[in-house]
């Protein structure tokens, strides 16, 4: 009879619990992991993967734009790494289609890693355990293809588990409070459910910025190509403006907000989506019970020290 209950009411939801993937070669998640954090990935060795995508506190970085190469910065807010796996496309623009081949946009990025393939692999290859290491692990030597696969792997593994609001959903009643509940209610209610579901509560569609109102009239400063988001990749007048939503498993975490990191409070930043894409005010109880409900979705990681304290 309980399992039935579980299923029944679980099934009703628009959200849906992440689950740890089984599926994972951990020779392979290991050795993405090393690259991961290895900075001769980049041009003078100066950073790496990790430099951007910190690990210890939200899978991203506290910057509106991150630290590329000779002090240059990205022209895009660093999304989380966290529960990547599990979005529509990668990138704001949805350029890349996975993280496999998420893993080369960064490398080849002047304002990024600002580096070759080909000195990467040299780099690398001189690194006579590494290559041990690949050849044992790929049985063919080090390569584009196995670097990217190998920190696609590492990636494939950065899911959080166990949030709260996920042991609500199966069936705990007393993981969440009353004002989390009641947050997550409003969340529905006001229609950001609509654009933010399934188990990464976003990630999964495209949408563009601005339905009610000129977002980028009111931020002012000049329209950049990232701010054309995919008609970048299209070419499409329609998708102007559009971006992939992004996942708000660990909003309560970072510190920046949109493509352009321009909001640096998630209360600021909820007033914002309210006012450009629902079209409409919420007060500021609602708000702070929408923050709650945010809250309650961070989930569990070996890698996550820095869980969110709440105010």
């Amino acid at each position: 009879m309980s399992v039935l209950f579980f299923n029944l009411s679980f099934a009703k939801e628009p959200i849906t619990p992440i689950v740890t993937p089984s599926h994972l070669n951990k020779e392979k998640i290991a050795l993405g992991k090393a690259l991961f954090f290895d900075e001769r990935l980049s041009k003078n060795n100066e950073i790496s993967c990790a430099s951007c995508h910190q690990l210890t506190t939200n899978g991203a970085d506290n910057k509106a734009l991150s630290d590329g190469v000779d002090g240059q910065k990205t022209t895009a807010k660093t999304p989380t790494v966290y529960n990547a796996v599990f979005n529509i496309r990668q990138t704001w623009s949805g350029a890349r289609i996975d993280l496999f081949d998420q893993v080369d946009a960064p490398i080849t990025n002047p304002k990024e890693h600002g580096t070759t393939w080909a000195k990467v692999i040299a780099k690398l290859s001189a690194d006579k355990a590494l290559a041990a290491k690949f050849k044992r692990i790929y049985h063919s030597p080090i390569s584009q293809q196995n670097i990217q696969h190998a920190i696609a792997e590492f990636e494939q593994s950065l899911v959080t588990t166990n949030s709260p609001f996920d042991r609500w959903l199966q069936g705990d009643q007393n993981a969440i409070d009353s004002k989390t509940k009641h947050g997550y209610q409003l969340f529905k209610r006001y229609g950001c459910i609509s654009c933010h579901q399934g188990r990464n509560v976003g990630g999964n569609m495209f949408s563009k910025i601005g339905h009610f109102g000129d977002y980028f009239q009111d931020r002012g400063g000049e329209i950049t190509e990232t701010d054309l988001g995919r008609y970048m990749v299209t070419k499409n007048p329609y998708d102007k403006h559009v971006f992939k939503v992004p996942s708000l498993r660990l909003s309560s975490l970072q510190t920046h907000f949109f493509h352009d990191g321009s909001q640096n409070d998630l209360s600021d930043a909820i007033r914002v989506m309210a006012k450009y894409q629902l079209g409409r005010a919420i007060p500021e109880q609602d708000i702070q019970s929408i923050r709650a409900f945010l809250t309650s979705l961070v989930g569990q990681h070996p890698e996550l020290t820095s869980p969110y304290e709440a105010e």
